[in-house]
């Protein structure tokens, strides 16, 4: 978890309820008004190369709410079995489904019942037969041991109060030696608990968001050797979120480690 206070000011329920209203309406009207950008024109600032956009469904690629890119440092191979934490309308997993190939599995998982929903939508018309949507929490993966070569997350273990569950998890499914290649939104300075508390923020991807040095301590201690970490372009929208960005260093990075 980020700090142990995230996890006794914070109510679960409200938090969970709140990130569900949230990619509800990501995933049902992805032209809303968010704390975050989203679609195409995001996913292009990020680094994703344009060519790819013409290999996956569109509809997953307007729902995309990601902070980074990582695929760079995921560096997957034909063949390879890969879950994505947090896998939203799917961009990512199809991504994914595209760099391992037929012969290959992607496993997208999401607590939202309407984001997995659509990306299952979207997966049966694209013939996409390697990937699979399950629903279920980060914090409590639904799969064997050493069941993957590779784990990918995209601005989503910031919303859970307990990421150290996360990474533990992460661990726990992945073969020895596996990568862990995620992107996510840290800060430099410790949130206030007024910010901590606020469900709102939460979902916006910035009151669950831990200190970088906490952060890196979570991965480390959870069975991962830290390879790689970078900064990625990323701003928020909102007056709120980018008020809070700017005093407390919020900021997107990315994470290569692999596991022990």
């Amino acid at each position: 978890m980020s700090t142990p206070a995230a996890a006794t000011t914070i109510d679960r329920a409200e938090l969970e309820a709140k990130v569900k209203q949230i990619y509800r309406a990501v995933a049902q009207n992805p032209a809303g008004h968010y704390h975050f950008p989203m679609g195409r024109s995001l996913a292009e600032g990020l680094g994703y190369p344009p060519a790819l956009f013409d290999l996956i469904p569109a509809g997953a690629i307007e729902s995309f709410a990601g902070v980074g890119y990582n695929f760079d440092l995921a560096d997957l191979n034909q063949g390879e079995e890969v879950l994505d934490l947090g896998s939203g309308s799917g961009m990512d997993a199809f991504v994914a489904a595209v760099k391992v190939g037929s012969g290959g599995r992607v496993v997208g998982l999401d607590m939202t019942e309407e984001q997995n929903a659509k990306a299952e939508s979207l997966r049966k018309p694209a013939d996409f037969p390697q990937v699979t949507f399950a629903l279920g929490h980060i914090e409590d993966l639904p799969f064997r041991d050493a069941s993957f070569d590779c784990v990918i997350s995209n601005g989503v273990i910031n919303l859970s109060p307990d990421k150290s569950a996360v990474f533990r998890e992460a661990a726990r499914v992945l073969r020895p030696g596996g990568r862990l290649a995620i992107t996510d939104i840290v800060t430099e300075k410790q949130l206030t608990p007024q910010i901590v508390c606020n469900a709102d923020l939460w979902a916006a991807c910035i009151g669950g968001a831990a200190q970088t040095d906490t952060y890196q301590q979570s991965i480390t201690g959870s069975g991962f050797i830290l390879e790689q970490m970078r900064r990625n372009p990323y701003e928020f929208l909102s007056d709120s979120a980018r008020a809070a960005a700017a005093k407390y260093g919020v900021m997107s990075v990315s994470f290569l480690a692999r596991a022990r």
